[in-house]
């Protein structure tokens, strides 16, 4: 479909081709995510979302075409600026990725070790902080192991955010919690969005967080091998003239079941 790139979005992506060696998972993606936006990707299973946000943060190379932050070619560019762009960055895995032999506290305390010139004590003050900040005062010297699977969401969440990213990615934040502990991510995200201005992706098929959270949209469709279609997931659901995305909003999403996409 036509692109709907937007020469002011901090993240524009043009012509972008994703491939594994000779199979290719998505061609010509085009599409700009706004400042301050929370913008979903959606889409059935194997249709590429995952790979995608892989792009997104420099995981994966693209086959073709490139990805610009502010105007920057995040795919071309050398070693030093491509530094600049992932210290900008806050990411979500799937799985919360906390280090099981590390506290909460020493797992937000990595990124500021890593990436900063704080001394301890700032480093130790910030990550408490930002554990606060999703609901996790109290707990900073527990083990994930000792905590629910929410709040180990909520602790990667932490980890993200513990550089004040600009962008925020989140790959199916809301895989394996109860409906509660999602719907509290949920809230989460959008007082992220309200309160610091991020802006944030959202990698996910989850019905009730797309129609929660979501200002934007794009849908990976497998059959054509590209965006099918765009936009509010609301107006989507009552407009799009293409039964896969209608199908998917309305009745598809609820059986949709993926432990892992590619």
């Amino acid at each position: 479909m036509a692109a709907f790139n937007h020469p002011n979005s901090p993240i524009r992506v043009e012509n972008l081709s994703m491939a594994y060696d000779s199979f290719l998972i998505m061609r010509d993606l085009n599409f700009s995510v706004k400042r301050g936006s929370i913008f979903v990707v959606m889409g059935g299973s194997g249709c590429g979302k995952s790979t995608l946000l892989k792009h997104l943060v420099g995981l994966k190379e693209p086959a073709k075409g490139r990805i610009l932050y502010d105007d920057l070619d995040f795919t071309a560019c050398d070693i030093e600026d491509r530094k600049t762009v992932l210290r900008r960055m806050g990411v979500l895995y799937q799985t919360g990725a906390l280090w099981s032999a590390l506290t909460l506290l020493e797992n937000v305390s990595i990124p500021l070790k890593e990436f900063t010139s704080f001394s301890a004590n700032e480093i130790d003050e910030i990550a408490r902080l930002k554990l606060a900040l999703v609901g996790l005062k109290g707990f900073e010297d527990h083990y994930p192991s000792q905590i629910s699977g929410g709040m180990q969401k909520r602790a990667g969440l932490a980890r993200a955010m513990a550089l004040d990213p600009e962008f925020l990615f989140f790959d199916e934040p809301s895989a394996g919690l109860d409906p509660l502990s999602s719907r509290r991510l949920d809230d989460l995200i959008l007082e992220l969005r309200d309160s610091l201005g991020t802006t944030v992706v959202v990698v996910t098929h989850e019905l009730d967080s797309i129609f929660k959270i979501a200002d934007d949209s794009i849908f990976l469709d497998t059959q054509t091998k590209s965006v099918l279609d765009h936009g509010n997931p609301k107006q989507l659901r009552a407009e799009s003239p293409h039964p896969a995305v209608r199908s998917f909003l309305t009745r598809g999403g609820d059986s949709e079941k993926e432990a892992h996409t590619i």
